[in-house]
């Protein structure tokens, strides 16, 4: 969107967009954008929250005060709560504490994967389609791959051209769209807030995330160091576990 906004700008029309990845904002670089900390899919953060809905509005709307950009600015309010049918819900796959030593991580991501197969196959059945499948042909490629990392020697991408920080990022989002498909297939009409927020606070994947953050940091791969900031984690995420005593 930010890409194409440089389009419509030539023409003489003024764009703002709501940002809700920073870093491709900035990189894009649009004429007017409001960066905003809340979970993908969601730019105005919470349904029937119309009074923050304006809120958000109005602050994107003002970029058009600015004499000049580009103008990136942070909406300065997190999402409010969701209703409380959205604040959890019992996972009819229990999965174990992951033993985040050597080997284990890389064990726990597997066996959560398998553990999640059947309601997979039964949200891809149900829906006919899935969006698992941008690194591999299958989520256990994804999983071979974000495994090599959590090992003593990352395995290089794939596919010829592709840098590492793409083929992390690719498998990490076959990873997701994984969990996140499976389980919206469970019972109870689960509630995307709170799908997004077992799978960032149970689950073997998130840890497994949150550890090849750590290797992105301090990588001297210049397509690794970028994924550090926001692109594997939600700011909302970080700042929650940064606040943890």
């Amino acid at each position: 969107m930010g890409a194409l906004g440089h389009y419509i700008e030539r023409e003489g029309v003024a764009t703002a967009q709501i940002s809700l990845i920073r870093e491709q904002t900035a990189a894009i670089r649009p004429s007017r954008a409001l960066w905003v900390p809340f979970m993908l899919g969601r730019p105005f953060g919470a349904p029937n929250e119309p009074g923050f809905q304006r809120r958000v509005l109005q602050s994107l709307l003002s970029l058009f005060e600015r004499p000049a950009g580009p103008v990136l600015e942070d909406f300065p309010e997190n999402a409010p709560d969701s209703a409380p049918t959205d604040s959890g819900f019992a996972c009819p796959v229990s999965f174990a504490a992951a033993n985040t030593g050597a080997g284990g991580l890389a064990r726990a991501l597997r066996d959560e994967i398998a553990q999640l197969a059947p309601w997979y196959d039964l949200a891809r059945k149900r829906r006919g389609r899935s969006t698992v499948g941008v690194f591999g042909a299958t989520v256990e490629d994804a999983a071979n791959h974000v495994a090599t990392y959590l090992g003593d020697k990352p395995d290089p991408p794939a596919v010829a051209g592709m840098t590492a920080g793409l083929a992390v990022k690719r498998a990490c989002d076959d990873i997701k769209a994984y969990y996140y498909e499976a389980a919206a297939a469970q019972p109870g009409n689960l509630a995307a807030k709170a799908i997004d927020e077992w799978f960032w606070r149970d689950t073997a994947a998130a840890q497994a995330f949150l550890a090849i953050r750590e290797i992105c940091i301090n990588s001297a791969d210049e397509s690794l160091r970028p994924l550090a900031k926001l692109s594997l984690i939600p700011r909302s995420v970080i700042d929650r576990l940064s606040a943890k005593p």
